[in-house]
């Protein structure tokens, strides 16, 4: 007789995405309750539901239960196959939220994946699509996933009413590779990305110059690019956003953005995010805070050997990921200080012995 499956259980509407994933690739069903009990509206929100309908279409075979309340769900995971897939995203978060957890999935799919995500391309909740095609993407790629990988922006769209379209491309691997990155080096240059639609084409110039009056004074090689999309492409409401990242001689890469506000002019939304962009570098590590848990998770998934990575401080999210991690692979990490000689240093090193989980989906071809 089959041994009855555990099923992982959580509390809370915290931390959804990466115990879905998690749940997904492992293969264990995951409970989680208690999602905003004691709320004025209980329940999952639009976005999370929408993100469960979504794992459901790239998957095939998963089961997912939700009670009438809305506050408790049950997800069986099935396969991963990938394939075309467009999906429509409520305008109460950015495409980046629903696409973080496809990436994650998207390597160990049957069918390489051609995602269509319609919505708001930048807001100043997750991450926009400029820095999930510069930054997210070649992260991606320290582990040996970069074959046809790509991300196209398609049209933006600012909130509130978006109309920005963004579309996904991710080749299928048969397992990750393990990574050592342990030299952060030093920045040796900035790049970043101003649009404005549906405004002067003037602001991202405006936003172009505030940054470089804070940045210059640190180095020289600062390219900084204004993007401008006319008429259909420019989405449905009028926003400008710069996003800026920092590469080091080792391949890091650290990065910051900042959205248009009301009553906020294009030079201080510039300073927000040049400043942004030094507290990051000053963070230190090889992986920035947004990315630390796609780092951790493809390490735990790389090929049975040592995976290390430097990094800042953790994040509560990438802590909490680091427990969900133990409950559902077992894997545990090694974290200790990158410098135990300095005690201002809060670098720190993150090892763990990879899983050697191997893409099973995959379609023998």
């Amino acid at each position: 007789m089959a041994q009855p499956m555990t099923v992982l259980s959580f509390n809370g509407h915290q931390f959804l995405r990466h115990r879905l994933v998690l749940s997904i690739l492992s293969g264990k069903p995951v409970k989680i309750d208690k999602i905003r009990p004691d709320d004025k509206n209980p329940g999952l929100r639009d976005y999370e539901v929408s993100l469960l309908r979504l794992l459901e279409r790239v998957t095939n075979g998963t089961v997912i239960e939700i009670s009438v309340t809305g506050t408790a769900i049950l997800l069986k995971p099935g396969v991963i196959v990938g394939g075309s897939v467009t999906h429509d995203c409520p305008l109460s978060r950015s495409i980046g939220y629903f696409l973080e957890p496809i990436v994650m999935l998207a390597p160990f799919a049957k069918k390489p994946i051609s995602i269509t995500l319609r919505g708001i391309t930048s807001d100043d909740r997750d991450l926009s699509a400029d820095l999930m095609r510069t930054v997210t993407l070649p992260h991606l790629q320290l582990f040996g996933i970069s074959d046809g990988l790509e991300l196209r922006i398609k049209k933006r769209g600012s909130p509130p009413l978006g109309g920005g379209e963004v579309q996904f491309l991710c080749p299928i691997v048969k397992q990750v590779k393990p990574i050592d990155f342990v030299e952060p080096g030093r920045i040796k240059r900035i790049r970043g990305i101003a649009h404005a639609v549906r405004v002067s084409p003037q602001f991202s110039n405006r936003m172009i110059e505030a940054a470089r009056s804070i940045l210059n004074r640190y180095i020289p090689d600062i390219y900084l690019y204004s993007d401008v999309y006319k008429g259909e492409d420019s989405g449905k409401s009028p926003g400008y956003a710069l996003s800026l990242l920092a590469e080091s001689t080792t391949g890091a890469i650290h990065s910051a953005e900042s959205v248009s506000q009301a009553g906020v002019t294009p030079e201080d939304i510039a300073l927000q995010a040049s400043r942004a962009l030094l507290s990051e570098i000053r963070r230190g590590g090889c992986v920035d805070r947004q990315h630390q848990v796609l780092v951790l998770l493809m390490m735990v998934l790389g090929s049975e050997d040592v995976g290390r990575c430097q990094m800042g401080e953790p994040t509560p999210r990438t802590i909490q990921f680091l427990r969900d991690v133990k409950q559902t692979f077992g894997t545990s990490f090694k974290i200790v200080p990158s410098d135990p000689s300095s005690s201002a240093s809060p670098q720190l090193l993150f090892s763990c012995y990879g899983t050697g989980y191997v893409n099973a989906n995959r379609s023998l071809a």
